[in-house]
């Protein structure tokens, strides 16, 4: 860290339905509880309204008297031009498609009334190992492998300097793509196939979890996660392998299944779960900031 500079950046999380702001010290590597904003946004809105909800989660934390000073790292969802700021998430996606091929640095900045050099951005899956490897579990560790596991697959790989997104998310696994398998999609089709009906969220099916035909859908979700993991850490020469993620926290039900495939791949490589949660993906957005 420059320390002509603040000891203090903001870091955001960007996510499909909320914005979340935090301000974390960069020295001590910790963000602080009692300053976290957390607004809804409804991505399927106009840059406008788009724009205003994030400028109105994030100004409150910026202070007047520190907008010239003020750095802002943002953990953003792909397809994006992380250095230029312009998002190319298309109607695909089903969520931004107001962004597609706008300059979002510039947009926002002048939303917040600061230089665009005080924005910077960062894939949300590198974010999230970041933040381990700043201030996590993954702390002191030279490789390091992350995975994302939510409504979508997060793939993530560090090799001593800062974190990179993967992009492994349609990645060629089994018959169909990595995301396919490692997503909330996927527990919802087991759910579909053995009940005919819709699953709510992985939740549901935890508190299913004393059923034998439940206790098999995670346990099969771990043997795959395994395969999976195997070969990523294998071909990143990965130290120590992070989870995050909503559906990480059932990791009781199918990482015991994981570690014994993995353990098929490599040896005395742990698999962990995130221990900064949310925060991990704030702080390493505004660990973009910190220099040696």
């Amino acid at each position: 860290m420059n320390k002509k500079e603040t000891s203090y950046a903001l870091g955001v999380d960007v996510g499909g339905s909320h914005i979340t702001v935090g301000v974390v010290d960069l020295v001590s590597r910790t963000i602080d509880k009692g300053r976290l904003e957390r607004h809804p946004v409804d991505s399927k809105g106009s840059i406008t309204e788009v724009l205003d909800a994030w400028a109105g989660a994030i100004a409150p934390l910026c202070g007047k008297e520190a907008l010239s000073t003020i750095q802002i790292g943002i953990a953003m969802p792909g397809p994006f031009d992380y250095d230029a700021g312009i998002s190319f998430i298309d109607s695909t996606q089903d969520k931004y498609e107001s962004l597609y091929r706008k300059n979002v640095k510039d947009l926002l900045a002048k939303k917040l009334g600061i230089a665009n050099s005080q924005v910077r951005f960062k894939n949300d899956a590198a974010c999230f190992l970041q933040g381990e490897v700043f201030a996590g579990i993954a702390k002191g560790y030279k490789r390091a492998i992350g995975m994302t596991l939510g409504t979508g697959a997060g793939t993530a790989y560090y090799h001593g300097t800062e974190a990179h997104d993967a992009a492994r998310w349609g990645e060629e696994f089994s018959d169909s793509i990595a995301e396919e398998y490692f997503s909330t999609r996927w527990f919802a089709k087991k759910y579909q196939e053995a009940t005919g009906q819709e699953l709510s969220g992985v939740r549901e099916l935890v508190d299913m979890k004393e059923e034998s035909w439940v206790q098999g859908i995670f346990k099969e979700f771990g043997h795959n996660l395994g395969k999976f993991l195997g070969k990523f850490a294998s071909e990143e020469n990965a130290e120590i392998i992070v989870l995050g993620g909503s559906i990480a926290h059932s990791s009781a039900l199918f990482l015991p299944e994981t570690a014994k495939v993995l353990s098929q791949f490599l040896q005395n490589v742990p698999i962990k779960k995130s221990i900064l949660g949310e925060e991990s993906a704030l702080i390493g957005a505004a660990s973009c900031w910190y220099e040696e």
